[in-house]
This record gives C-alpha cells, sequence and structure tokens, in this order.
C-alpha cells in the first residue's frame, strides 16, 4: 500500500509540470496547406497483399499511412518478448512508395495475456464488475501494472522508430474515453487525488456540503467515488460527481503526458505528438494535457441523424466538424481531423448512403477551419468482427474505391492544386478581422448544467455551439478559447452558460469589456462558484454589476407552453429558459417578455463599460432567431458589416482562400465579388457542394 500511494504522489507531481517539444505550427509548413493520411491495418491482412495496398494508397494520392494503434498482440505477442519485423516491413514499403507514418502507441488494446495474468489491469464497472479484454480502451489507466506495461511498449517503439526520418509522428492511444472506473486503484488514485486538492478532509467536506444528508467523513480514507449506479440519480451529490469527473479527465491526460514522456526519451524533435479525440467528447479534457504538441479529433458527421432539410440524413450534422475545428485548436494552436468518416458506418441508428460528395464536403470543412491534417478511418473494409458494417475508402474487394474513396481522391487533388496558388504571408480581410470573435467554453461547465439541467428542454452539449452557429452565419472569424487565453485578441467575446466562476475570471471579462471589447454573456452565467454552491446573496451575485441588472427569478416551459418576448416592435417565441430582469438606472433595455404574468420584465440588457459594451441575454430560444438579431445589432454598433448565410451554410478564410461548404437540402448561390478567382466549384452551392475562391 505505501508503495501504491508513493507511485501516486509522485504521479501527482509530475503531472504538474509543463514541456512541449516545439511550436506545434512548425510541423506543418504553411505551403503545404493540408496533409492526408489514412489508418491501414497490416496485421489484420494476408502479408503478401501488404505491397498491393500501400502501393494503392500512394497512388490515391495520400502522403501519410497510420499504423499499430491497435496491434499490440503482434508486438508483444507474449509478455516481454518483442516482434517488430512485421511492421519494420510495412514502413520500409510505405518509404519505398513515398509515404510518411505516423506511428501509434497501442495502449487502447490490450493482449489477451495481460487480461489472463494480470485482470487488476482491467476497469471495473460500477456494479464492481472487471472488464473483460475483446474491445478497446478498458485498461485501468490508474493501475500501476497497467502503467508499467503501457510505459515499456511504448518505449520499445520509440526505441525503434524515434529517429526514422520517414516518422512524422505519434498518436497517442485511441480516442481517449474518460472512463468511469471503480477498481481498488482508481479508487487509491481518487483519495490521492482529492488530498493533493483539499488537503484537509474538512476542507473536502465544506467542498461536497457533506453535511446533507449525513455524508460527513472523517478522513480521506472513507471517501469512495461517488456511484450513480448505487445510490441512484437523485442521491447522488453534485460536487462529489463534479470532482469525480475532473479526476477522470486529470487521470487521462496524465496517462497521455506519461505517454508523451515515454516517447521523448528516444524520439527525434521532428516528429510530433498527438491523440485523437471525438469530436463529442463529453469526459476527456484536451485542455488538461501538458506535453503533447496539438490536439486532433475524429469527426463521424453521420450516424442516423435527420440533420438539415429533407436530404439532410445524407449530408451529416455539419455541428460535428464546426465546434471540434474550433475548440481543439485551443490545445497547441493547431488541429485537424484524424479521423473522417468515409461512408455509413456500423454503430448509427440507421446508416443510410451518403449523398455522393458529402466526405469531400467535410474534408473541405476541416481544411476550411484551419485543419492542417485530413485523415480517414480506414484503408480497407474489414471482413469479419465488430466493425464488418463500416465503410472505408476502399470497398470489400480490396481494390475498388469506395464512393468515400473517390471523394478522397478528388479533395487530395484538388489540395495538390490549390497548393500552387498558395500565396505565404496572406493577411485576412479587415472586414473580417473587425469581426474576430471567441467563444469562452470548458468541459467543466457542461458537466454542472448536465448534471442538473432544470428542464429537459436544455441541451448541455449544443448550447455553446449555436452561439458558434450564429457567429459563423454572421461570417465572424470565431475561435473556441479557454479562459487563459487573451481576451484582447477579440473584438466580440461570447460566454455562453457558464456557471461556474470567481471574482479572478469576472474582473478578467469587466477588464475586457473596459478596454474596448464586445463582452455577451447569457443565462446561467456566474451562478454558482467553482465548487458548483450557489452564492449566498442574489442570483449569479458576481455579474450583477457587469451587467448591470439582477436575476430576480427565472422561468422554464412546458413543452407545449410558447412564451413571447418584444424586441423593437418584433416578437420572438422562446420555450426553454426565461431570466426575468430588474436593470439598473443607466442599462438599456433591449428585449421583454410580453406574455406570461411578468409581462414586462426584461429579457436582454446592455450596458456601456469603459471602452467597450457587456450585453447579457436572459433568455434561450429555439430557432435563435432573437439571438441572433441582438449579436448582429452589437457588432454593427461596434463597426463591423456582416453575413447573413442560412443553416448550414459556412463560409471561411484560410491562407489567402474563401471556403464555403453546403450542409442544406437546397442550393445555394454565393454573393462572390466581380474580381474573385473561382479556384473550386461553381458559385451555386448544390448540397454537399464545395467553392473555393481567392481576392
Amino acid at each position: 500500500m505505501k508503495k501504491s500511494i508513493k507511485f501516486w504522489l509522485l504521479l501527482l507531481m509530475i503531472s504538474g509540470m509543463t514541456v512541449k517539444s516545439q511550436n506545434a505550427k512548425s510541423y506543418f509548413p504553411d505551403k503545404d496547406l493540408v496533409t492526408t493520411g489514412i489508418y491501414y491495418y497490416p496485421e489484420q491482412w494476408k502479408e503478401d497483399q501488404w505491397e498491393r495496398d500501400i502501393k494503392k494508397i500512394a497512388a490515391m494520392g495520400f502522403e501519410f499511412v497510420h499504423l499499430a494503434e491497435f496491434a499490440w498482440y503482434k508486438m508483444e505477442p507474449e509478455e516481454g518478448k518483442f516482434d517488430f519485423r512485421w511492421l519494420d516491413k510495412v514502413v520500409d514499403i510505405c518509404v519505398k512508395n513515398n509515404l510518411k507514418v505516423l506511428m501509434c502507441t497501442p495502449s487502447a488494446t490490450t493482449p489477451t495475456w495481460m487480461r489472463v495474468n494480470y485482470p487488476e489491469t482491467f476497469i471495473m464497472e460500477n456494479h464492481y464488475i472487471r472488464a473483460e479484454n475483446g474491445t478497446r480502451g478498458l485498461g485501468s489507466i490508474t493501475n500501476p501494472k497497467y502503467r508499467a506495461f503501457v510505459e515499456r511498449i511504448v518505449t520499445e517503439m520509440a526505441k525503434r522508430y524515434g529517429q526514422n526520418k520517414n516518422v512524422v509522428g505519434w498518436q497517442l492511444d485511441n480516442e481517449p474515453p474518460s472512463i468511469s472506473d471503480y477498481s481498488p486503484s482508481s479508487q487509491e488514485a481518487f483519495r490521492q487525488w482529492l488530498k493533493n486538492k483539499y488537503k484537509t478532509v474538512d476542507t473536502l467536506n465544506a467542498a461536497w456540503g457533506t453535511a446533507f444528508w449525513s455524508q460527513w467523513f472523517n478522513s480521506f480514507d472513507q471517501v469512495i467515488i461517488p456511484n450513480t449506479n448505487l445510490v441512484g440519480w437523485w442521491g447522488n451529490n453534485p460536487h462529489a460527481l463534479l470532482d469525480f469527473k475532473r479526476y477522470l479527465a486529470d487521470m487521462q491526460a496524465e496517462f497521455l503526458d506519461f505517454q508523451a514522456d515515454a516517447l521523448r526519451n528516444s524520439i527525434s524533435k521532428a516528429q510530433y505528438i498527438t491523440t485523437n479525440y471525438t469530436a463529442i467528447c463529453t469526459g476527456a479534457d484536451p485542455r488538461r494535457t501538458k506535453k503533447m504538441d496539438f490536439a486532433s479529433y475524429t469527426a463521424y458527421p453521420n450516424g442516423g441523424s435527420n440533420n438539415i432539410g429533407e436530404i439532410g440524413f445524407r449530408l451529416g450534422d455539419s455541428k460535428a466538424v464546426l465546434f471540434a475545428s474550433e475548440y481543439y485548436k485551443s490545445v497547441g494552436g493547431v488541429s485537424g481531423v484524424m479521423e473522417m468518416q468515409p461512408g455509413p458506418v456500423n454503430w448509427g441508428s440507421y446508416n443510410p448512403l451518403l449523398m455522393p460528395g458529402t466526405v469531400r464536403m467535410w474534408l473541405y470543412h476541416s481544411f476550411a477551419a484551419g485543419g492542417k491534417i485530413a485523415c480517414s478511418y480506414r484503408f480497407r473494409q474489414v471482413l469479419y468482427s465488430s466493425e464488418q458494417y463500416h465503410a472505408s475508402v476502399i470497398k470489400t474487394d480490396g481494390v475498388t474505391p469506395s464512393p468515400g474513396g473517390e471523394d478522397y481522391i478528388q479533395f487530395m487533388k484538388e489540395i495538390k492544386d490549390l497548393r500552387k496558388q498558395y500565396k505565404p504571408n496572406a493577411k485576412m480581410p479587415e472586414k473580417l478581422a473587425l469581426r474576430s470573435t471567441a467563444i469562452l467554453w470548458n468541459l467543466e461547465n457542461y458537466w454542472t448544467i448536465d448534471r442538473q439541467k432544470q428542464t429537459f428542454q436544455w441541451d448541455a452539449w449544443n448550447y455553446p455551439v449555436k452561439f458558434l452557429e450564429m457567429a459563423k452565419s454572421l461570417g465572424a472569424p470565431t475561435d473556441v478559447i479557454p479562459e487563459t487565453a487573451d481576451f484582447s485578441k477579440y473584438k466580440f467575446l461570447i460566454v455562453p452558460a457558464y456557471e461556474l466562476a470567481d471574482a479572478t475570471l469576472v474582473k478578467k471579462w469587466s477588464d475586457y469589456a473596459a478596454n474596448g471589447g464586445n463582452l455577451i454573456i447569457t443565462c446561467r452565467t456566474a451562478t454558482k462558484d467553482r465548487d458548483g454552491h450557489f452564492w449566498e446573496g442574489e442570483w449569479a451575485a458576481p455579474i450583477s454589476d457587469l451587467i448591470g441588472a439582477h436575476v430576480k427569478a427565472t422561468d422554464m416551459l412546458s413543452g407545449y407552453a410558447k412564451g413571447d418576448i418584444l424586441m423593437k416592435s418584433s416578437h420572438y417565441g422562446w420555450n426553454n429558459w426565461a431570466d426575468l430582469l430588474d436593470a439598473d438606472k443607466n442599462t438599456e433595455v433591449l428585449a421583454a417578455y410580453d406574455n406570461q404574468f411578468y409581462k414586462g420584465k426584461a429579457a436582454v440588457v446592455k450596458r456601456k463599460v469603459g471602452k467597450g459594451s457587456v450585453t447579457y441575454i436572459g433568455v434561450d430560444t429555439d430557432d435563435s432567431k432573437l439571438e441572433k438579431d441582438i449579436l448582429r445589432e452589437i457588432y454593427a454598433k461596434a463597426g463591423a458589416t456582416t453575413e447573413d448565410y442560412p443553416e448550414g451554410i459556412y463560409v471561411y478564410w484560410r491562407d489567402g482562400f474563401y471556403t464555403a461548404v453546403n450542409y442544406t437540402s437546397n442550393d445555394y448561390t454565393m454573393t462572390v465579388p466581380a474580381t474573385a478567382k473561382v479556384l473550386i466549384g461553381e458559385k451555386t452551392l448544390k448540397p454537399a457542394g464545395v467553392l473555393v475562391w481567392s481576392e
């Protein structure tokens, strides 16, 4: 036990160190625009097909091959006995075909010998039953024995390929899940995490409010991981659950950093380190990692969702790439898609054929948003096991490109043509720079609100996403940023439902506005402190002075009730959430409720602060028309022009290129200057259409 405790104290100390190899942007020359790659699993195919397959990868136009992420059993077939000869051969074939290699650590798929000999290396679910091998992501990342095995295989790989000039980088693990683990090693790690955070059990009791329902702890040794399965949703302590989420995210991040350290002992500085978070990632927090160069993401926009219009189910959910492409850039400054869906999947609620050109549109969306990598899962459609029905860029015959494969071929050919048009040092047009916008967001606010939504109509994940959609519809270049970012870089800062706050953050908001920024805050902001406690004062007390108003009450409607808001003689419907505001003397009321028993109460207010302004939007509407009109007016008063793109039409500028994509079910004609040079596509965008031009 003492040895294990020392291990965790050392682990927590190490995780606080910050080490980066170099600026992540240096790995991707601007002139290359985006680099394309493909997942290939030679261990799943006959050896006499490897050369044919890799030659085909090169012929299609791919530039790197993604290898080894699920091949632990092949690299270490028996404990401590390594065999890389087969992988050496694959790497050599790649080099022969002028393909670079992205190597992956195999920690997501443990070999059978580990489960048989060391069952403690697997997680324990909330019934306290051990997981089994046979799928991925079930290793207990807090278990010292599992850690030792991971460190050993990663170190062996790094020694083998860390100085290979054809290996451009490393992907850690696979879609880090930050999965709940109730095993003894995780229980101990959780207690150590709490001790490190709170120092004394009395401080923990205060933070968790354990005086409620006799939850009081006399020592940290009495603490166990909160288990919703055993006490039910209603009985769980929200503060304990919030800390459990934080702990899981910290451990996941530290586990990735742990692998990065093992790699960096042997690899070249020219090789980057990343991992592939899911586009919608509600557990792992990429911003908690300290030693990766950048974060990439996986995007599966279409898994049986209806989306926009009559044929939207064939075009995908535009929000998947929209949010991920901005969010993951907040780690390292660059990002890209590591897995782009190439066709129907095996897990969707239904799996329709995609509209021809859809995969190409998704690729261009990621590219337009600044993506430096465009990689797809996978090259060949596997003939057996769990993902038989998961489409690939090559059909089941092993040689014929699928529709998604044809899209990739076209995209890669066009990118090579665009590279010829690239002009270094292109400067963002002034009209776009005047619209520069940031959305402040973090996972902790998602965790706390999603746990206590208060209304079934609240969508905790997509609420901030809708503000990104609105900003993009107005033509604003928009980043998704953390609290540590420099707010002054942006003309407009949107703070959507930022529930957990403190005095330091509120002052940073106030300073931003006072120095000329345009701050937009929405309902459910600063209603709790960092522990998730309400303030001993009025609702959202820390921001009352900042917004120039007081939240007197909050209303939520039934699914069929219709709320009405009046703004400048226009009426807007609402249904989800409504803060009733009392405005201060010098605060302007922009909109007020026009029905219900509180008719006339303020819904949206604005005040001047120093050189800037603060607007508080106290209502959440389904169609977002009210919020969009408010944003448009704020931009206009700040001297910024705006566009009016419909839902599903996205327009970006990067590296001197404008790119537009169409997720809607209808044609849309872009307004392009007469002097513009159309490089790809036509001005009238068809569904799944792409247009690229320069001015």
